[in-house]
């Protein structure tokens, strides 16, 4: 018998034996795109044999693309984030982390939602696991120095614990479908990751969307629907994935599983808000008094509709028909879901209703695309069409910025109002081709990247196999005929064996 050390090293392969899936070999992007580290994984490749595994891989590219945005942030690190507006725009690095340091009492040593604070806004408008981030990195942050000092490690101290919760999303992204790790380099690799992630506090909600549905993939309801109900206590999205989970569900008829998600997510999100809201009730709802009442903003087809055709729309008449529109869209999904040939993978209508909600709503902030990022890479995994989405939203995050250079400027440069259409309509139709696309897969399955090796739904869990209970549509005529020659095939198989033959006999 040879010795441990003779022994050679076993090629890791996921829990069902199948080999990991190499997208140089069914993409021609990836293809193409990996000549410049030697080429596509050749046929007599070791797979699984380097300690430098995909998921390792995965996170070490992404924390060098998160780093690299950082490297992006040194002008206005530097200086420009404090000498006037108009320069952090001009070289679009703007972070609203920086700002609000002081804008919403942390330097002054203020506590989030119970006390006051000067200006407008009067309390935090963040939801209570966000603010509670952003006070455990005032406590991080040095004291001493000036003002401005304190707010560079601020960010700083932030952008560490962003950092943390960038691993956490690659490993979840790629532990999340077994045969298809190298699937979340879109997150990595993605322009717009790398653009955004220091904006603003959303990777902290993304990170435990991400956990959520790595969960859900194991079987492991209760844990998921924790997470999403944490998830959605840092930001509001999160909880729309409750939706696409309830139509699986009652398509597969696994209730029990989704009233376990249901029910861990509303106590998690209970067991972090109601401290607050009982303790501070006006800081706690402030979030949601800010959401309801904030006018049309940046980056919103309202935004084009008011500035380009001058109509005067009312707040409330914004926030109704918004709602009308995201119910709408809604309905649409589930009848996708309930009415396909074949069940829709859950990260297919996870990504559509987060986009659905980003295009009807009304404001649409540089950093909501990370949202949609891990999303994309779950739901449609081929790199022509997630880069082609990629260059619209880093054409509308250079277009932004720059139509406020123009609205900032004595001598209006920039980028002037027409353009800056331009940029939010190609944001919303690279979001739209993205939705279309995935929309096709569900209703065509055998054009699904992830199910063209004969997977179903990866990222499903308890879904993942699962027979139809419920269907309508097309679905449910093509169950009924499968249901009907099943029971006529039963039926001669019976009458056979009543007349003393074989039931399993050939026909003569």
């Amino acid at each position: 018998m040879p010795s441990p050390q003779q022994t050679p090293p076993q090629p890791r392969v996921p829990h069902d034996g199948r080999p990991v899936v190499c997208p140089t070999r069914e993409d021609e992007v990836a293809a193409t795109g990996s000549e410049v580290i030697g080429g596509p994984v050749g046929r007599r490749a070791r797979l699984g044999t380097d300690p430098l595994t995909p998921v390792r891989v995965v996170v070490l590219v992404a924390l060098g693309t998160f780093a690299l945005g950082m490297v992006q942030k040194l002008p206005c690190y530097n200086w420009a984030w404090f000498r006037g507006a108009a320069s952090q725009y001009t070289h679009a690095c703007y972070s609203d982390i920086p700002h609000l340091f002081a804008a919403r009492g942390f330097s002054d040593g203020l506590v989030p939602y119970f006390d006051r604070f000067s200006g407008d806004m009067q309390y935090l408008e963040y939801p209570v696991l966000t603010g509670a981030f952003m006070q455990v990195a005032a406590w991080l942050t040095p004291g001493g120095g000036d003002l401005q000092y304190r707010e560079q490690m601020y960010w700083l101290v932030n952008a560490g614990m962003l950092l943390a919760c960038t691993a956490v999303i690659a490993v979840c992204v790629a532990r999340t479908h077994r045969r298809r790790p190298w699937d979340a380099l879109l997150v990595a690799l993605a322009p717009a990751f790398a653009l955004t992630a220091t904006i603003n506090w959303d990777l902290l909600a993304i990170a435990l969307t991400a956990a959520a549905m790595l969960m859900w993939s194991r079987g492991r309801a209760l844990a998921s629907g924790v997470l999403l109900g944490l998830a959605t206590a840092a930001k509001l999205y999160p909880f729309l994935l409750l939706g696409p989970l309830l139509v699986l569900c009652w398509r597969a008829g696994k209730w029990r599983r989704f009233a376990a998600a249901l029910l861990g997510a509303a106590g998690a999100w209970l067991v972090v808000n109601l401290p607050v809201m009982v303790l501070a009730p006006e800081g706690w709802k402030r979030f949601y008094v800010f959401s309801q009442e904030r006018s049309v903003d940046f980056g919103s087809f309202w935004l084009v509709l008011t500035q380009r055709f001058g109509l005067d729309l009312r707040i409330e008449t914004v926030n109704t028909t918004s709602s009308v529109l995201m119910l709408l869209a809604c309905a649409g999904i589930a009848a996708l879901a309930l009415a396909a040939p074949r069940r829709p993978r859950f990260a297919q209508l996870a990504f559509l209703v987060v986009a659905a909600f980003i295009l009807t709503n009304k404001v649409y902030s540089p950093q909501y695309v990370l949202w949609l990022i891990p999303l994309a890479a779950l739901a449609r995994p081929r790199w022509r069409a997630f880069l082609v989405w990629q260059a619209c939203e880093v054409a509308y995050f250079l277009g932004i910025w720059m139509y406020l250079v123009y609205v900032t400027t004595e001598h209006k440069q920039g980028l002037p109002l027409d353009g800056y259409h331009v940029a939010i309509v190609l944001h919303l139709a690279g979001t739209l081709y993205l939705c279309a696309l995935i929309v096709r897969d569900a209703l065509r399955p055998e054009r699904d990247p992830v199910r063209q090796d004969g997977s179903d739904d990866p990222s499903g869990g308890v879904l993942d196999g699962a027979e139809d209970v419920f269907t309508v549509g097309r679905a449910a005529r093509k169950a009924r005929k499968a249901r009907v020659a099943q029971e006529a095939a039963q039926e001669g198989r019976t009458a056979v064996a009543g007349a003393g033959g074989r039931a399993d006999a050939p026909p003569v």
